[in-house]
């Protein structure tokens, strides 16, 4: 097992349940549903297919004999008509009407477009319990006061929770984006070589009223309630970047709330989880390295860079189809769901152990506040009798030399001391920390949590309860 090339995406990333959903297992037997699906109609409306070779087909969906497939695909070179082959062995009575008036992409493609939207709930699923996790961090730091950056310099409060709210808007839009594309998937149907349904017309004898109800009920019969209404021999490879697109959109708020984390566990003021026995650095003993957002940030780039193999298939499709999009398709589309899916277990697994250290965030805060409150302090001095142009200019002058106490003096900030000792204010030094208190400057930032989780998110939450309630794994 250590002598060939095996997918990280595999061994150390996605889970086992969006790896079944790519698994061949998962794909032919979507193919011998399918053919089941094509027999019931064709049955259903008139054609010579008995429910006998019906049941003998579903008597048979689930026990592939890949062994026969993999023979015949050996002499045949042809991976449809191997398992078509195969299916028929193991039903000798269904075997003249399996797959009948279908072409290759009868299989293919429908069952493309079956998988990638059952990996696509899977990765619903999966954004919620994260936008869950992050929702209660929100609600429970939305009170607390800290050092909001603007260019990553320090600019006006915040607190610890409307900062996850940014994080969980991108998710939130994502979710809109996810539930779009996955409402409007459609199956490709039976549309012959060339999209024209010439094989079918032929076989309803001219009657295109069964041409379209064959499509209408192999939608239903797979779960979907329509088919696309004209197409080439495939559905058209736009379908696959707009997937794509939805993945790389989940990929690029994960990537900013990574990069998020990373800064903040550089300044000691919040922590992805670390474990007791975990190993930051083989040679810095000390180090506590955030190597799962590391890990969330490498795997998004890769998502957000793959979003161009199916536009550069789309966009290179020549007529009804051609066959360059094949080997594309078989790697862009699996290992960008399978990307997402380690993103959003790593996500989760972070958001729900995140360490916050208040007295941390509280002694960054405290350090700049004297500056951002200079408004304040100067609005209390214009009411103890002072002049607003001096007191601005005066503020202006003292704030520059507190400036360089703190960075070439490498001193404390000083600005309360120089405005306590300064006339002008005639304010003391108890009055001057009065107007210290955090609270005082975050604005609406605590109501905005409450409001923007009660209106938008937790209503989204309910609407989905079934699917809450998970607990990420991750492998390394």
């Amino acid at each position: 097992m250590y002598d060939k090339y095996v997918s990280p995406l595999s061994e150390r990333y996605a889970s086992r349940e969006m790896q079944y959903i790519f698994s061949p297992d998962k794909k032919f037997t979507t193919w011998r549903r399918l053919w089941i699906a094509l027999a019931e109609a064709e049955h259903e409306l008139g054609l010579p297919v008995s429910e006998e070779q019906i049941e003998e087909l579903k008597a048979h969906q689930g026990d592939i004999n890949y062994d026969v497939a993999k023979e015949r695909e050996k002499e045949v070179r042809h991976d449809v008509m191997s398992h078509v082959y195969a299916y028929g062995v193991q039903c000798p009575k269904a075997k003249g009407i399996i797959h009948l008036g279908a072409t290759s992409c009868y299989v293919g493609d429908n069952t493309d477009i079956i998988v990638m939207t059952e990996a696509l709930r899977l990765i619903k699923k999966k954004l919620l319990n994260v936008m869950d996790k992050l929702a209660c961090f929100a609600d429970t730091w939305k009170e607390q006061p800290t050092l909001a950056f603007t260019h990553f310099q320090p600019a006006q409060p915040t607190t610890v929770g409307k900062r996850a709210c940014l994080w969980l808007q991108d998710l939130a839009l994502d979710l809109e984006d996810l539930e779009h594309v996955t409402g409007t998937m459609k199956l490709l149907g039976s549309k012959g070589t060339t999209g024209t349904q010439a094989s079918f017309l032929e076989l309803f004898d001219g009657d295109h009223e069964k041409c379209r109800l064959l499509d209408e009920k192999i939608a239903a019969k797979m779960g979907f309630h329509s088919c696309y209404p004209v197409s080439g021999q495939t559905y058209s490879r736009k379908v696959d970047s707009r997937v794509l697109n939805v993945l790389a959109g989940i990929a690029a708020s994960a990537h900013k709330f990574s990069n998020d984390i990373r800064l903040l566990q550089h300044l000691k003021e919040i922590e992805e989880p670390f474990e007791k026995s975990q190993i930051g650095s083989s040679a810095m003993a000390y180090k506590r390295n955030p190597m799962r957002s590391e890990r969330i940030a490498s795997l998004a780039n890769y998502v957000m860079s793959d979003v161009m193999n199916p536009l550069l298939t789309a966009s290179t499709q020549w007529f009804e189809r051609t066959l360059d999009d094949s080997a594309n398709k078989r790697i862009s589309i699996p290992e960008g769901f399978l990307a997402v899916d380690g993103i959003l277990d790593l996500y989760l697994n972070v958001v729900d152990g995140l360490v916050v250290y208040p007295k941390v965030i509280e002694k960054r805060l405290m350090s700049e506040l004297p500056f951002m409150a200079t408004e304040n302090i100067m609005m209390d001095a214009v009411k103890a009798g002072g002049d607003r142009q001096e007191l601005h200019e005066r503020i202006r002058s003292l704030s520059m030399e507190a400036g360089r106490n703190v960075k070439v003096e490498g001193r404390e900030n000083n600005l309360l001391e120089l405005i306590a000792a300064d006339p002008a204010f005639n304010l003391s030094g108890d009055e001057l920390k009065a107007t210290m208190d955090p609270a005082r400057y975050v604005g609406r930032a605590p109501k905005q949590v409450d409001e923007f989780l009660e209106e938008v998110i937790r209503p989204v939450l309910r609407e989905n309860k079934e699917l809450l309630g998970m607990q990420a794994e991750i492998t390394v």
